[in-house]
């Protein structure tokens, strides 16, 4: 994995977290600014690579990743 890359999108989001939040109907809800989900889907396509092994994810946290009230948001390769 390209780890410069992945480094570069989590830095993104410590400038534009994203808020996940649950929903009264169970659903989860995931909102921000586009060059948020940006950075996201880097970090989507870096572990969805061919390069990630199952040891590979990523882990947004919040206050920093993710907005301070959100929760904790693993990406993680099965």
């Amino acid at each position: 994995m390209n780890y410069d890359l992945a480094m570069m999108a989590l830095d993104g989001l410590a400038r534009a977290p994203l808020t996940v939040e649950r929903q009264a109907d169970g659903t989860i809800a995931i909102t921000g600014v586009a060059a948020s989900f940006k950075e996201l889907a880097r970090l989507c396509l870096l572990i969805g690579g061919g390069e990630a092994t199952p040891e590979d994810s990523f882990e947004l946290l919040p206050g920093r990743h993710v907005t301070k009230g959100s929760p904790l948001v693993r990406l993680r390769l099965e």
